[in-house]
């Protein structure tokens, strides 16, 4: 079911410092930026050259204000590690096939995430603790 990690998204105070500390320090690329109005986040995707099995990326996530969920997170437990983003051909059916074993869906369906993709997230409740991302790639 899932084919690849896709992302690891990184909660941040302030995106651009951030975005600097990834160009800077692992020669990182930023291919897209985005504000998801939706999700409460300014964003940008770093791919990882060369990354086996596709492409991979760092998503780094600006809190939009401090009501919003990345905004919490970082009141909570401060910058770092927010979820994991892993790559599925058919979003759909890995929810069906996940909801079916009984793990809570924060999202019953699929909803826009970054660069045109299908996301939907499952409850880190059901995951040791980790905040996890299905995404399906425009095109698949």
């Amino acid at each position: 079911m899932l084919k690849r990690i896709d992302h690891i998204g990184i909660a941040c105070r302030d995106l651009d410092a951030a975005i600097g500390l990834y160009e800077s320090t692992f020669g990182l690329t930023v291919v897209s930026r985005e504000t998801n109005e939706e999700q409460g986040v300014r964003e940008a995707m770093l791919m990882v050259a060369d990354a086996p099995a596709g492409m991979s990326y760092v998503q780094l996530l600006e809190p939009l204000g401090p009501d919003t969920p990345v905004g919490r997170f970082i009141e909570r437990r401060g910058e770092g590690v927010h979820h994991v983003g892993y790559g599925v051909a058919d979003i759909e059916a890995a929810l069906a096939t996940l909801g079916a074993a009984g793990l809570r869906l924060i999202d019953a369906r699929p909803r826009h995430g970054s660069m045109g993709a299908s996301i939907a997230f499952l409850h880190p409740g059901d995951l040791g603790g980790v905040l996890t991302e299905l995404v399906e790639s425009p095109g698949r």
